[in-house]
């Protein structure tokens, strides 16, 4: 295992050799996420692994994908997903066309669910979502849309919950084991790499969505990541963060008025 030295020392040579920069991350989070890649990989020692990620291109890819969480599901927190529809689609109807960042988009399922419900409200057609991660394994994934349809019955009775007026089955092509989402509901969509660590302004977009990322970064960081999220905003767009997560602390707070306090919307002002 190693120490919380020998992890900056191992963050400050990623930075360096790779451009990857995980140095503000939560230290005990990123710990326990590279002990367990450790462990996968039978490493025994800090020496051990900065080796084979300089030198295994595969590995370090592997160690990318292993450390950063990407964790979600389809409809997740309904609640949020009715207050999104109530109080900014209504907003969004007012443009004739509609930008939509999906950042930390892990495996897509908040970037269909979200497009589902612009169908289902009749802003689809106008719309163009651009859902990014940092995980080059989430993007692809991300792309082919395939699910276990292991935990379907949940994500049907969230996608009730949240007001849906369909059968969610309608949007999937399925077998035995797996869900396919339609081809349809990926003609919208432009999955890309972009790291909101190093990344600069994404693009100019009337919602920003990114919930449950900001808890694995240090207060520092979650500044310069809810600062590139206010340039990317035009006075009037929305933000979206995770239940957990907050504008009050942070340098933008200002700039904005909440739209829903409980689900943590928010609108740019200024």
């Amino acid at each position: 295992m190693i120490t919380l030295k020998e992890l900056d020392d191992l963050l400050f040579t990623i930075k360096k050799q790779f451009d990857y920069d995980f140095m503000d991350y939560s230290k005990a989070s990123m710990l326990r996420r590279i002990h367990r890649f450790m462990d996968i990989n039978t490493m025994k020692n800090a020496v051990d692994l900065k080796f084979e990620l300089i030198n295994n291109p595969t590995i370090f890819q592997n160690f990318i994908n292993e450390i950063v969480v990407n964790v979600s599901e389809f409809f997740r927190d309904p609640s949020f997903y009715k207050s999104l529809q109530e109080k900014v689609f209504p907003y969004l109807d007012s443009y004739p066309k509609i930008n939509i960042w999906s950042a930390g988009c892990s495996f897509g399922e908040e970037t269909y669910s979200l497009n589902i419900l612009l169908k289902e409200n009749k802003l689809f057609s106008k719309t163009r979502i651009y859902a990014t991660d940092i995980s080059s394994n989430a993007i692809e994934r991300s792309k082919k849309g395939i699910y276990d349809n292991t935990n379907f019955k949940d994500y049907t009775k969230n996608y009730y919950e949240c007001g849906g007026k369909e059968s969610l089955n309608n949007y999937f092509v399925s077998d035995e084991r797996h869900s396919m989402i339609n081809s349809e509901l990926k003609q919208n969509i432009l999955f890309s790499n972009h790291n909101l660590v190093a990344d600069s302004v994404f693009k100019e977009c009337q919602l920003i969505l990114c919930r449950n990322v900001l808890i694995y970064f240090n207060t520092d960081l979650q500044n310069k990541a809810l600062e590139l999220f206010y340039e990317s905003l035009p006075v009037h767009g929305f933000l979206a963060i995770g239940k957990k997560e907050s504008l009050r602390f942070s340098s933008v707070f200002h700039n904005f008025k909440e739209i829903d306090r409980e689900e943590k919307i928010y609108q740019k002002i200024k």
